[in-house]
């Protein structure tokens, strides 16, 4: 596993729709080294912080390998990194072999993952397409935030090594159909809700579910 790419950005105001609207979406490498911090990486910021940022969802992380199949996909080859708004992409950690509650260093960083990437309208216009969000989401190509459990630098090269596995072993696609597509799996909802390190936004979406279904079966 590798880190390919470090990207930040600062805010930018942009047309959307008749109005303005300000976003952090558009990443782009740095060729240096840079400390990833308890809230954000040095040098980026994050605009909505009801939705990016916080301790939860410090810093985004986006598998490499599927710029490849987008630009398949897309018909394009202008992708570039930091393309879907990520932060770190990196090499080897695709959503199918990434659990939540894992933790990985990064260079001098402790990160745990916390839970994936739900799209919103702002990767739709950072791609030219105002469906492009839900074919995101679809795709199950995600990525996944992180909160950092140590402080430290990191760079393009570092590489990327598990430190530990979360016990339940729930990975981020896994989730993803969790919270989209197969909500009312009481035995997977129970699972991911025994994850320690699950955000606190995820959590409250999953006992939501589960409490529906449940409350529903006793009626």
């Amino acid at each position: 596993m590798k880190l390919l790419s470090v990207n930040v950005s600062q805010l930018a105001t942009v047309a959307y729709r008749g109005r303005s609207v300000t976003t952090g979406i558009f990443k782009t490498p740095v060729p240096h080294r840079v400390t990833v911090q308890r809230m954000n990486l040095e040098g980026d910021r994050q605009a909505d912080l009801s939705v990016h940022g916080g301790t939860d969802k410090a810093v985004y992380i986006y598998p490499f390998e599927h710029y490849a199949t987008w630009a398949h996909e897309l018909g394009r080859n202008d992708l570039t990194f930091g393309q879907f708004g990520e932060n770190l992409t990196v090499e080897g950690m695709l959503e199918e072999t990434v659990h939540i509650g894992d933790t990985f260093r990064v260079g001098r960083a402790l990160l745990e993952v916390t839970q994936p990437r739900v799209p919103c309208y702002k990767l739709g216009l950072k791609m030219g397409s105002a469906q492009f969000p839900k074919k995101f989401l679809t795709s199950y190509r995600t990525g996944y935030y992180v909160r950092v459990l140590e402080e430290g630098t990191l760079g393009a090269g570092d590489s990327i090594e598990r430190i530990t596995m979360d016990r339940e072993a729930v990975t981020i696609r896994q989730a993803v159909c969790l919270a989209f597509f197969e909500q009312k799996d009481v035995a997977m909802l129970e699972k991911v809700l025994r994850i320690r390190a699950l955000s606190q936004d995820w959590r409250t979406m999953f006992q939501e579910q589960l409490t529906a279904i449940t409350s529903g079966k006793t009626q």
